[in-house]
């Protein structure tokens, strides 16, 4: 049994990379995916990208997305979410309403445990992982935040709630959580950009500290991609973008996905 499910696990691995034959695809998918109406299985593992953030197929056992709003978020953390959710959809003529140039990014605590067929993988590759931003259950205790990203201006933006539990200095936001929100903004933009990315470098400069349970704007821009580098900033502002807490540049370089589970 134990021997069966490796070889499953490298066969996804191996389909993930895109390096099997039909035969072998086929085989797999009769195992980990439901079988449609004209008797195939259907792959939405199709065009994978590694985005922590970013919507995968789902199975019908929908899982809790932690950039909803909840009980925890403050008026301008809500307000803030209204304001670019509006952006998200605009009316056209007619009163009918179209997409508009936003888009908000669902957030999961474990992507894998709910992709269609992910059930049966998720107790063989580190069940207990959790997505780092994403691990602590209680609401408003740690990292509450909803990223938007605008395709047409390749901008980014982040509204960050920090909760008690992300405490540095007294009163104050702990400057690793900063650095994590930063970090996770700015490789959710790059990997839009570029595909599955990878941190290569990522240069902080704190100019004034966050205080405790405010909420601030992490805005990232992209500056330029050279071949397998995608390079972002990125600043973190108060709410009304009068007052600079952080600024960060960051490098991120293109990866094959395989690599990411040993193949």
């Amino acid at each position: 049994m134990l021997r069966h499910g490796l070889q499953m696990a490298r066969g996804l691995c191996q389909l993930v990379s895109h390096k099997f034959s039909v035969g072998l695809h086929r085989n797999i998918m009769k195992h980990l995916l439901p079988i449609n109406a004209t008797g195939h299985a259907w792959s939405p593992l199709r065009n994978i990208r590694a985005v922590t953030m970013a919507p995968w197929p789902f199975s019908s056992s929908q899982p809790r997305d932690y950039s909803l709003p909840n009980a925890s978020w403050s008026a301008e953390m809500q307000r803030l979410y209204d304001h670019y959710s509006s952006m998200c959809e605009v009316e056209a003529e007619g009163g009918e309403k179209k997409k508009g140039a936003w888009r908000r990014l669902p957030s999961y605590n474990r992507t894998l445990k709910y992709a269609t067929g992910g059930q049966c993988l998720s107790k063989m590759l580190q069940a207990k992982a959790r997505l780092f931003t994403r691990n602590i259950e209680e609401q408003g205790a740690g990292f509450e935040y909803v990223v938007f990203i605008n395709k047409e201006e390749k901008t980014c933006v982040c509204v960050f709630q920090a909760g008690h539990l992300l405490e540095g200095p007294p009163g104050h936001v702990h400057g690793g959580a900063i650095a994590t929100i930063i970090d996770s903004v700015t490789g959710t933009h790059a990997t839009y950009v570029s595909g599955p990315v990878m941190t290569a470098n990522l240069t902080i400069n704190y100019r004034s500290p966050v205080p405790l349970g405010s909420v601030v704007l992490v805005h990232s821009a992209l500056e330029k991609v050279e071949g397998r580098k995608t390079f972002i900033s990125c600043q973190v502002t108060s709410s009304d973008g009068t007052k600079l807490h952080t600024e960060a540049t960051g490098l991120f370089v293109s990866i094959n996905v395989s690599h990411l589970f040993g193949a």
